[in-house]
């Protein structure tokens, strides 16, 4: 990518030679095992993906929402229970609260890392709420260890969702550990993305590990002995071949990120118009999936940076708890006031591991132009 060109919100696989090359390998050393479905590229992903996260056991399975179902039905959360989620996430994680036959209950999230807090979870508590699941959104890990303490004292089980955080670290420990267990998402454009859906649910405990593998495929075990019912949720083995080549380079990745983030960081110092991420936590960690500022002349930043061929995105403009899908939820008030306004400002700028010096200094300057032209506009309005 050379000076001039549009600087996209992210950068997939195929702009990078090297690497593709290795993933055709990959790919077609499984397709001459003609194993397609499990298999040895599987059970060696796996292996090596729960090593990576330092847990006993990693079962792959078809994407991170069947990641999230799975882990919810092993856990036992089903018809009659809430489970708390919060408003600021993707949809698959009430969405698969819901798939269980459970209700969610949407937990407002702090206005500066708009994740939830102990104390947005503890708002949301109701005597039916059985589980939690705390979202390490955007990259940014989630302040675990009161939440652990709440759970633990008000008997809940907790599911991290990790799918927009692999490898971030709290307190030492990779998130998705730390929990009852954690999902991940391994869709193509996550810090580790496969060539398709795909997801896994890592655990400590053995028996949820267990319970994951016989759900993912019919309740089969051995085959053709149907123990409960079950779906069609495996991990395709070429699915596994790709994120097991990729997993190797992730940690670099991520520190790549971590680096394009600050001095991300850095230039936006300079702007009004918009405010940079909170700084992280000292005892939290961040592998910027997305680098996210808010602003509240959000439409008008956007235009200006498309204007000079800067990408963003929104993620998300809608809230979960404001969604079609479950505003009948509500019951007449907004359930989660912080998460409506963000949904606001929120603005999400390019960002993936090769984003050059000179990309983040054609972003800085945008956002600084787009400052002036701000203060220009807000000047020449009537009163």
């Amino acid at each position: 990518m050379t000076a001039g060109e549009d600087i996209p919100l992210t950068v997939m696989d195929h702009h990078d030679p090297q690497l593709l090359s290795e993933l055709v390998a990959a790919i077609e050393e499984v397709a001459a095992t003609g194993a397609f479905t499990g298999g040895a590229a599987v059970e060696e992903f796996e292996a090596d993906y729960a090593a990576w996260c330092e847990v006993p056991h990693a079962v792959g399975v078809s994407s991170g929402t069947e990641a999230l179902v799975l882990a919810l039905r092993a856990l036992g959360v089903g018809p009659g229970d809430e489970v708390v989620v919060p408003a600021n996430s993707f949809i698959a994680t009430a969405e698969a609260v819901s798939l269980v036959g459970a209700r969610p209950r949407f937990a407002d999230v702090d206005a500066e890392t708009q994740l939830m807090t102990a104390e947005t979870l503890q708002q949301a508590l109701t005597p039916a709420v059985r589980c939690v699941i705390p979202v390490h959104l955007f990259g940014r890990t989630v302040e675990m260890a009161p939440i652990m303490q709440l759970a633990q004292t008000a008997g809940l089980l907790v599911l991290e969702d990790a799918s927009q955080a692999h490898g971030a670290r709290y307190r030492g420990r990779r998130v998705g550990t730390i929990g009852d267990a954690g999902t991940f998402s391994f869709y193509p454009a996550k810090n580790l993305g496969a060539w398709g859906d795909g997801g896994a649910v890592v655990t400590s405990r053995e028996d949820l590990a267990d319970r994951v593998r016989l759900l993912r495929s019919h309740g089969e075990s051995p085959r053709y002995r149907h123990r409960v019912v079950g779906t069609t949720g495996r991990l395709d083995a070429i699915q596994a071949a790709v994120l097991r080549v990729k997993l190797s380079r992730l940690d670099e990745r991520n520190q790549a990120r971590r680096l394009a983030a600050d001095r991300l960081r850095d230039v936006l110092l300079d702007s009004d118009s918009v405010i940079a991420p909170a700084p992280v936590a000292p005892d939290g960690d961040h592998v910027y999936h997305q680098f996210v500022i808010r602003t509240p002349r959000r439409d008008a930043v956007r235009d200006l940076l498309a204007r000079q061929g800067i990408a963003t995105g929104i993620h998300y403009p809608i809230p979960i708890h404001r969604s079609e899908a479950y505003e009948a939820l509500v019951e007449g008030h907004d359930a989660a006031p912080r998460a409506t306004e963000l949904a606001e400002e929120i603005l999400s700028l390019p960002m993936f591991p090769s984003l050059t010096g000179e990309q983040i200094e054609r972003i800085g300057d945008a956002l600084h132009e787009c400052s002036i032209h701000i203060r220009g506009s807000v000047s020449t309005l009537p009163g």
